[in-house]
């Protein structure tokens, strides 16, 4: 049988066994540390600061490093409530601003500054009022860019020595007072409709311009075409003219033919109603005169169906 000292025995070992692979099992715990991607850890060695840890497996010193909540090392967007701004013409404006910055050195950002997102909500809202206070509305409305510009380099200077790199700052909205918003879009509908009613007056001007031209070019193409007919009508009849000349040339016609075409036209001129006098040319008189001496007999002919002197009587 086993003794009461050696059972007690055996269980002062058992548990002692079980409390040191505990300890060793916490002991191997606490010396590894496996630090995500984009994080960074901030290791203190008996209170002070060691070593940053960097993403991967990392073997610490149990009990001694300590390390502190990981720092988020990717580029953070904030972005901070409305505040109220004060311009140069005393006009209260509300701002919305939203703040692109990277943490680029976890010990300053860990040391150097207690809580490095609530500095730099300060830090935007005091440099805003400052920039702004320096322009009146007018000015704040259309200097976007360049109130981000100011702020952004302020801003980056101020955070360089807590880590931090300030990328962009840009403006949300900015809100002018309700009595403000109405007399701006009072001027923007005035403005508006003068834009429109020139627009109106340049189309109406352009179409009139339009139309003269169109007529312009209408009557100089009708003008050249009456112009070319005009050419072309009058080189017909020269041709034509020129045609009957070298045909009666060729024909060489006898003064009874001539006054034959004479009498002929005679007709053309006696038409209309307003021919009171019409003029014969002489060559119609000298054709008139060979046709009657065709038809009248020349001394000496005698008549037809008779024969020798009348004188002549049968015995």
């Amino acid at each position: 049988m086993i003794s009461i000292d050696g059972f007690i025995t055996q269980i002062f070992i058992i548990v002692l066994l079980v409390v040191v692979g505990i300890f060793v099992l916490v002991t191997l715990i606490r010396a590894i540390r496996i630090i995500p991607q984009a994080y960074a850890g901030v290791v203190e060695r008996l209170g002070r600061y060691h070593r940053t840890l960097t993403p991967g497996l990392n073997i610490l010193v149990p009990f001694i490093d300590r390390v502190r909540p990981l720092v988020d090392m990717r580029e953070q967007v904030v972005s901070f409530p409305p505040q109220p701004v004060i311009t140069e013409d005393n006009l209260v404006v509300s701002i919305d601003t939203v703040v692109y910055f990277q943490v680029t050195d976890a010990r300053a950002a860990t040391y150097e500054i207690n809580n490095y997102l609530g500095a730099v909500e300060q830090l935007t809202t005091t440099t805003l009022r400052n920039v702004v206070g320096g322009l009146n509305l007018e000015e704040a409305l259309t200097s976007r860019d360049n109130i981000n510009g100011q702020l952004r380099i302020v801003l980056d200077e101020a955070t360089g020595k807590w880590g931090i790199r300030v990328s962009r700052v840009e403006l949300k909205a900015i809100d002018p007072p309700l009595s403000i918003q109405d007399s701006m879009e009072k001027q923007m509908r005035a403005e508006r409709d003068r834009r429109a009613a020139i627009l109106t007056a340049e189309g109406t001007k352009q179409s009139a311009i339009l139309e003269a031209e169109g007529a312009r070019q209408g009557e100089i193409l009708r003008a050249e075409g009456d112009a070319k007919a005009a050419v072309l009508r009058a080189q017909g009849e020269a041709e034509a003219i020129l045609t009957v000349f070298d045909a009666i040339h060729k024909g060489d016609p006898d003064p009874k033919l001539l006054g034959y075409q004479y009498l002929q036209m005679l007709p053309q001129l006696a038409e209309g109603a307003s021919n009171k006098l019409w003029i014969i040319p002489s060559e119609l008189t000298e054709a008139l005169k060979g046709i009657g001496n065709a038809f009248t007999p020349k001394p000496g002919d005698r008549s037809p169906g008779t024969s020798g002197s009348p004188t002549d009587l049968p015995g």
